[in-house]
């Protein structure tokens, strides 16, 4: 017989139930506020409209050193029919060795049983497995490691929104440029416009993180690569990651003051060098609107 979508939704609260017993301690173990009580919502009239796939953190300490490693989850609705989405990070491991751990822990997973839950098993596996990649991570030779740096590259995402409104959207932008170190701004109101710039995989974190599933109108407009022999930082046109309101003008009825004034936009865009955005956003030239 066919699972349904709510026997996978009530196999995954469990699986959820059982880490947070395994890690029970504040940081350990990391979800969204309303992830699970929407889930919650959801079993209880299946009638309605899917709830976000469940996502969240696990920090485990490996090897004697206690290196911070993190797995990160992501849930299909149809889990444990399909497999999850996972992903291990750590700032002990380079790029290369986390593509490769991350390579083999998905291999490893979709080595096991289909319709079970594997989540634990996902952890034990990075528990047993992470010590070598962390240990070859201290005895990169020197040559290797200028390789990698000739091969730097900022990564610049310019994302727009038909609008940004709501204080639980924007705690989530900032709580997440902040982790990711990502520099760039968030304008809030209508249109909504993002940039975030950083390292590649880290603007692509990003970017997976916000574009949950219920969130319409939001598009990735244009990216830019520079790559770098240095470090991205001096490559940066942005210092932190700002909160932008531009006082509206005109009258536009209730929604007055969310409209963003694009004249002023406009200009703080040409102050950081990005004035061409502005016709990559809107479709129209910046000078089009200029007082």
């Amino acid at each position: 017989m066919a699972v349904t979508v709510k026997e996978c939704l009530e196999l995954q609260l469990l699986e959820v139930e059982m880490l947070l017993s395994m890690f029970p301690k504040r940081g350990e173990f990391s979800v969204d506020e309303d992830a699970v009580p929407s889930v919650q919502r959801y079993l209880r009239n299946a009638a309605g409209a899917l709830p976000p796939q469940l996502e969240y953190r696990i920090a485990l300490d490996v090897g004697e050193g206690k290196v911070k490693v993190e797995l990160q989850v992501l849930l299909p609705h149809m889990y444990p029919q399909v497999a999850p989405q996972l992903f291990v990070r750590s700032d002990a491991l380079h790029r290369q060795q986390q593509l490769q751990l991350n390579t083999y822990l998905t291999s490893h997973i979709s080595s096991l049983d289909s319709g079970d839950l594997c989540v634990c098993e996902a952890v034990q596996w990075v528990k047993d497995n992470s010590l070598p990649f962390l240990e070859n991570s201290k005895t990169f030779s020197e040559c290797t490691l200028k390789e990698v740096r000739v091969k730097e590259i900022l990564h610049r995402m310019w994302i727009y929104s038909h609008h940004i409104y709501r204080q639980e959207l924007r705690k989530k932008i900032f709580d997440s440029a902040k982790k990711l170190d990502l520099t760039g701004f968030c304008l809030t109101g209508k249109p909504g416009v993002i940039c975030v710039e950083g390292l590649r995989e880290n603007c692509e974190e990003f970017w997976r993180v916000i574009r949950y599933p219920n969130w319409k109108h939001i598009s990735c407009k244009h990216v830019e690569n520079i790559e770098t022999e240095g470090g991205i930082d001096n490559l940066r046109l942005f210092h932190g990651f700002k909160d932008l309101q531009f006082e509206a003008h005109g009258d536009y009825g209730l929604r007055n003051d969310y409209h963003m004034d694009l004249g002023q936009f406009l200009e703080f865009l040409k102050q950081h060098q990005s004035g061409h955005i502005f016709q990559i956003l809107f479709g129209v030239e910046g000078k089009l609107i200029e007082n």
